[in-house]
């Protein structure tokens, strides 16, 4: 800028500051002094002289007066630093005062190229009530060139035109002096060891810990990644689903995809085959039974929820007095069992197990409502397949048949007035229900025929041909509920001793007891309805018999205490008689 005072033409037609003393000092700058007069002719303001310290505030005292820069002689140079003329020798005046602030740039008369340059630019002081703001400096001219640390002005080394005079300007004792040419703004990112703005700009905001503060950004970006990479991965495994199928249903060209029905409910009828099973079986059992000479396998079926199961006398008769006999039960779990009571003539026993909880009592149906044709449904182990299910008709009924027999002496042959069936039992069925269509048990599956060789040795096929035999469960019920009772079954009698060995029509009246008493005894049934020994029976309740045996079926399919009427022949004449059933012990 130009200074205030009388300037002399140079050389190049520019001016040149004079001294106003005829003085430099030792850096070949000059000094403004206060004017006696409180304004120049130029129509610029005078520097006052020195202010009192009262009149001061706090901040513009000076803390320190800097000690001088030492002396450069320059008398050889042409010119100083900023186009002046040959530096004069210092004089001994005193300095101007000034006021001391380590962050701006230092007054006039102090070396300026060395001073420290401030870091940022710190906001200045407010200014006092009523005082007018300085207007900021025009911009310099094109061309002008710009010297950092004084604002003095001379001769220019260019042949540029002179700088505009400064617009006038309002002092300030209130305020330090901005900075004339502040240095270019500091990047952003700053090192530990820069001095600490705190007007700077934060990055991030900061923890208690000093760590960067999870912001909603950088959770919304990490969010969009994660739902990206899970898109990715879902993407993968539906395309990694589809090539497959694809490579499955249409690869090379050369496989072959073949129809299928589609996957349907597991429920059945309940009248159906699949339906009876489903309700059964977890009522049905498989004994297995060892003895000392022999074993066996067979069925039955839970009558209670007291442990007590109903099989076969001939399926329990191996284990004899000391034998072991193990049930088990549909679920897989097995148990010990003792034997209840059992009866040869009837081939029914019970058995039981303690402590099992959870037991699925079978129901019981009635064998006088089944008719031949009706549908019905075996379950038993057959060759110890346990679970086995077979299906079938009530192929006859009142079927009378003997089994057993095998201990010699014939007390243990049983008569059954059986059902007979078409549907498939073997070995190991023995004493398994045989169902109604509506899971009703209505007999005891006890006995098969077997195909003959013919050549009259009694071997045959061991498996079924179709004809099966089933105990009624009319018969088996009553038989249960006294082994259960009292250990054994009662029989019913008529008090007379058959001829085995006749063959003709029917069942006759022997001609002495066993023992060789009487045939009919006294008092006993067939005495108190006039029976005589000879007399050939014909009919049962209006029903035919053929043999003796077939009388013994018929009157062991009633319980004690029944009457029955028999038609019979007596000396070639027909006869009916009544009669009461007897009881006798079966064992």
């Amino acid at each position: 800028m130009v200074g205030a005072g009388t300037g002399v033409p140079g050389a190049e037609g520019d001016f040149e500051l004079g001294d106003p003393l005829g003085r430099a000092n030792s850096e070949g700058d000059y000094e403004l002094t206060a004017p006696r007069d409180s304004t120049d002719t130029e129509g610029d303001f005078a520097l006052a002289g020195p202010v009192p310290a009262a009149a001061l505030p706090a901040a513009a005292l000076p803390t320190e007066t800097p000690a001088d820069p030492p002396v450069h002689d320059r008398s050889t140079e042409p010119f100083d630093a900023v186009g002046q003329g040959p530096a004069e020798p210092a004089t001994g005046r005193p300095e101007p005062a000034r006021v001391s602030d380590s962050t701006s740039t230092p007054p006039y008369g102090v070396p300026g190229p060395w001073a420290p340059a401030p870091p940022v630019q710190h906001p200045a002081t407010a200014p006092a009530p009523g005082t007018a703001i300085p207007a900021p400096p025009p911009p310099p001219a094109h061309g002008t060139p710009l010297t950092q640390g004084t604002a003095t002005s001379g001769p220019p080394k260019d042949h540029d035109a002179p700088a505009p005079p400064e617009a006038p300007r309002t002092p300030s004792h209130n305020s330090a002096p901005a900075p004339e040419n502040p240095l270019p703004p500091q990047p952003s990112g700053r090192t530990p060891w820069q001095n600490y703005d705190p007007w700077a700009p934060v990055a991030a905001p900061l923890q208690q810990t000093g760590a960067g503060v999870d912001t909603p950004r950088r959770r919304t970006r990490r969010a969009l990644l994660a739902g990206a990479l899970l898109l990715a991965l879902l993407a993968g495994g539906v395309g990694g689903v589809v090539g497959a199928y694809l490579e499955r249903s249409h690869g090379g060209g050369n496989l072959v995809e073949l129809p299928q029905a589609a996957e349907e409910p597991r429920g059945r009828a309940p009248d159906s085959v699949a339906g009876i099973a489903a309700r059964a079986l977890p009522s049905v059992v498989t004994l297995h039974v060892s003895g000392a000479e022999e074993s066996g396998t067979g069925t039955g079926f839970v009558l209670d929820d007291r442990g007590h199961i109903l099989t076969n006398n001939h399926v329990v008769e191996p284990a004899g007095t000391d034998g072991e006999i193990s049930v088990t039960f549909h679920s897989g779990d097995t148990a010990k069992a003792t034997v209840v009571g059992r009866d040869s003539g009837y081939d029914l026993a019970v058995v039981e197990v303690s402590g099992v909880s959870g037991l699925k009592p079978m129901t019981l149906g009635n064998s006088d409502n089944v008719q031949v044709g009706d549908p019905v449904v075996a379950i038993g182990a057959p060759f110890d397949l346990e679970g086995t299910v077979t299906s079938g008709i009530i192929s006859a009924k009142e079927r009378p048949i003997t089994a057993g027999g095998g201990s010699g002496g014939g007390t243990d042959v049983s008569y059954v007035d059986a059902l007979q069936t078409d549907a498939p039992i073997n070995p190991g069925n023995s004493g398994g229900p045989l169902l109604d269509s509506r899971a009703r048990v209505v007999g005891i599956n006890s006995a098969i025929r077997s195909a003959d060789d013919g050549s009259g040795s009694g071997t045959g096929q061991a498996g079924s041909i179709g004809l099966g035999f089933a105990i009624p469960v009319n018969q088996a019920k009553r038989v249960a509920e006294e082994l259960i009772n009292t250990g054994k079954a009662t029989h019913p009698v008529i008090g007379v001793t058959l001829d085995m060995d006749y063959t003709g029509d029917g069942a006759r009246v022997g001609t002495k007891s066993s023992d060789g008493g009487p045939a009919v005894t006294e008092g006993g049934p067939g005495d108190r309805a006039g029976l005589e020994a000879g007399d050939v029976i014909t009919e049962v309740d209006s029903r035919r018999i053929h043999s003796g045996d077939e009388l013994i079926v018929k009157t062991r399919a009633h319980r004690p205490g029944d009457r029955l009427e028999l038609t019979l022949k007596r000396d070639g004449r027909e006869k009916n008689v009544s009669l009461v059933l007897g009881s006798s012990d079966g064992a």
